[in-house]
C-alpha cells in the first residue's frame, strides 16, 4: 500500500483498494482470509503487479540493459551466455530480495533468443533478426482451426468459414505484427487445403462429388476421375481437379480471410 500511496493521493482510492486485498478469497462456498497478495485474476492484480514492477524497469534501465517487459513475462536480452547467467542471478536476488517476490524457476531459463518465446513470439536466428511466430503458438492455432473444420461439426462450409474467419481475425490482428509472410502464407494453405477436405467428406458419394465439381467449371472426364479416385479426403484435397475448383476466387467469395493480408511491418 506504500507503494500504491507513491502514485495515488486521493485516500478514497487507498481506502477502496485496500478494502479490496483484505475481502478474502471464497473456495468451495467458504470465505478465507487474505494473507499477502491479490487473488489470481482479479481486476487488481495487472495494476497493482506493474506499480511494484516498475522498480524492475527503472533497475534494469539503471543497469543498462535491453529489455522488454509486459505485465510478469520479461525478457532480457545481452550479449552472450555468461552474461545471461550473471544477469539471471542478480536479478533473480533483486526480485527476491527488494520486491520480495517469488521466481517461477520451471518458467525462467537463459538461452538464444530463437528458443525462447515472449507474449506468442520468438526471433529467427541470423544477421537480420525477425519476429516470429513461436511454435506453440503455431500448434494452438492449428488445433483451434482442427476443432473449427472438424468433420462432426455437422454444418455447412458456409458456416464453417463465417466462425472460422471470426477467429482468424481476431488471431492475425495480433500475430500480423510477425515479419514472416511464409509462415502466414503457409497457414492460408493449409487452412484452405482442411476446407476442401471437408467438402469432399460431406459430398459423400462418386456422383455427387463429380457433379460438384463439374459444376465448379472442372471438365467433366476430369470430375469423374477425381471423385473415383481412392485416396483419403486430405489426399484428395491437394487434387490438382480439387484445386481447380477450390481455389483462392473460391474461397474469396465465401469470405474466407487470408492472414497474408493482415500482415503489418
Amino acid at each position: 500500500m506504500s507503494r500504491v500511496a507513491r502514485r495515488v493521493s486521493d485516500k478514497r482510492v487507498l481506502k477502496l483498494i485496500r478494502a479490496y486485498l483484505q475481502a478474502g478469497v471464497m473456495e468451495n462456498g467458504l470465505v478465507s482470509p487474505s494473507e499477502e497478495g491479490t487473488p489470481q485474476g482479479g481486476p487488481l492484480s495487472p495494476l497493482l503487479s506493474n506499480l511494484l514492477l516498475d522498480d524492475l524497469d527503472r533497475e534494469l534501465e539503471r543497469r543498462g540493459h535491453r529489455f522488454c517487459r509486459y505485465a510478469d513475462d520479461c525478457n532480457i536480452y545481452v550479449r552472450t551466455e555468461r552474461a545471461g547467467q550473471r544477469v539471471m542471478e542478480s536479478v533473480t536476488r533483486f526480485l527476491t530480495k527488494r520486491l520480495r517476490l517469488k521466481v517461477n524457476a520451471s518458467k525462467s531459463a537463459v538461452g538464444r533468443p530463437k528458443d525462447r518465446k515472449f507474449l506468442g513470439f520468438r526471433f529467427t536466428w541470423g544477421k537480420s533478426a525477425k519476429r516470429a511466430i513461436a511454435p506453440k503458438a503455431l500448434h494452438r492455432f492449428k488445433e483451434r482451426v482442427r476443432e473449427l473444420t472438424g468433420r462432426s461439426r455437422g454444418r455447412s462450409v458456409a458456416d464453417v468459414v463465417k466462425h472460422l474467419t471470426s477467429y482468424l481475425n481476431g488471431w492475425g490482428g495480433y500475430f500480423g505484427f510477425c515479419q514472416t509472410p511464409s509462415v502466414l502464407e503457409e497457414l492460408d494453405g493449409w487452412i484452405r487445403r482442411r476446407l476442401r477436405m471437408l467438402l469432399w467428406q460431406q459430398w459423400q458419394t462418386w456422383r455427387n462429388r463429380k457433379r460438384m465439381l463439374v459444376f465448379l467449371g472442372v471438365p467433366e472426364r476430369r470430375a469423374a476421375e477425381a471423385a473415383a479416385c481412392s485416396r483419403g479426403p486430405w489426399a484428395m484435397a491437394t487434387h490438382p481437379a480439387l484445386q481447380e475448383a477450390m481455389g483462392l476466387k473460391f474461397f474469396d467469395h465465401l469470405g474466407l480471410l487470408q492472414l497474408r493480408s493482415m500482415m503489418r511491418t
